[in-house]
């Protein structure tokens, strides 16, 4: 929103011509920065929780250099998504406090302090899922969730898998990331009873079809409870699971029988 605006907001609620609460609501659609090449919504944590992510992809570093610096000077923490090294190199420059996370190829600026709510476990199939299973693993953190990581328990060979069963089984909730079949998902749905969000990636041979394989498996999960994501899409679950946890905890949740 514009000075001049928001002035006038304020002024409106002086004046006892608008409530506090209707000033709240105009405050949660109306405000953004226009940098020509994007417009930058700096009230989505107040409507949201979390504040706007950036996706890397097809911008230049100056794009994302940008964005960033207008979301950071707001106060809020920063989060950006599919940077590859060469990128962060350039972005780096600008934001020496960025923290680079290569295995997950995104990047973030912690500046205000969280207070983590939740844990989340990810699960992957195998280590050609890690990438995938490391944003949403990421995500989750840096968005205010505590964060376990089982790695490569894949269903070809399950006694992987229970090894660490009671630990996965501790989460409030679940992110299985998987490829080839994705059988996993379903295996950890039946035995789970928390909600598993389900991610499909696109490690596989041949008929796998680029994760449209794993994709449709998840999709037809014979166990309740299982959401899936699009492929590859760690970012998604990580932010989905943020957010079950933060209603799970800030005590909005409807009582149990309620």
């Amino acid at each position: 929103m514009e000075e001049a605006r928001l002035k006038e907001l304020l002024e409106q609620v002086a004046l006892g011509r608008m409530t506090v609460a209707r000033a709240l609501e105009r405050l949660r659609v109306l405000p953004f920065e226009d940098l020509g090449f994007a417009k930058v919504d700096h009230h989505r944590a107040l409507r949201r929780g979390f504040a706007e992510v950036i996706l890397c992809d097809g911008k230049t570093p100056e794009q994302i250099v940008g964005i960033a610096k207008g979301i950071i000077d707001q106060g809020n923490n920063l989060l950006a998504t599919r940077c590859s090294a060469g990128t962060f190199s350039g972005v780096s420059l600008e934001i020496p406090e960025a923290v680079y996370h290569p295995e997950g190829a995104l990047f973030a600026v912690e500046q205000a302090g969280i207070d983590r709510k939740g844990l989340v476990a990810v699960v992957s199939g195998g280590t050609s899922d890690r990438t995938v299973a490391e944003e949403a693993a990421l995500t989750a953190h840096y968005l205010g969730c505590a964060v376990e990581r089982h790695y490569d328990v894949g269903v070809a060979g399950l006694h992987r898998l229970l090894s660490c069963w009671e630990q996965i089984r501790s989460a409030d909730v679940i992110i299985v990331v998987a490829g080839m079949e994705g059988a996993l998902a379903s295996v950890v749905a039946g035995i789970a009873d928390s909600p598993v969000i389900a991610v499909p990636t696109s490690v596989g041979y041949g008929a796998s079809f680029g994760g449209l394989s794993a994709l449709l498996t998840m999709l037809n999960s014979c166990a309740g409870g299982v959401t899936v994501v699009n492929i590859d899409n760690g970012f998604g679950a990580g932010f989905a699971s943020a957010i079950i946890c933060g209603k799970i905890y800030s005590g909005e949740c409807p009582p149990e029988g309620g």
